[in-house]
């Protein structure tokens, strides 16, 4: 099963990478560009046929390794 894991900072947590790519956007010429914010996709293949019980077990895995649940958000998706 084919599962998308999208990670995020919270949005209390500054984004400098986002920041340092807003700037560039700018002087680029993209001053339409008020924000960015930088986050992670993960693609997991996943085996199991109950959808319930591999959401459970992904989630799981970002909250041990894959998202810092202490700055960062995550959602799973099972397309």
């Amino acid at each position: 099963m084919k599962v998308e894991v999208r990670v995020k900072l919270q949005d209390a947590v500054l984004d400098p990478q986002g920041e340092a790519i807003r700037r560039l956007l700018g002087r680029l010429g993209y001053k339409e560009v008020t924000g960015v914010r930088v986050g992670k996709l993960i693609l997991l293949e996943v085996e199991g046929e109950d959808r319930e019980r591999v959401r459970e077990r992904v989630e799981e895995a970002c909250r041990e390794l894959l998202a810092n649940p202490v700055i960062e958000e995550f959602e799973v998706r099972i397309p």
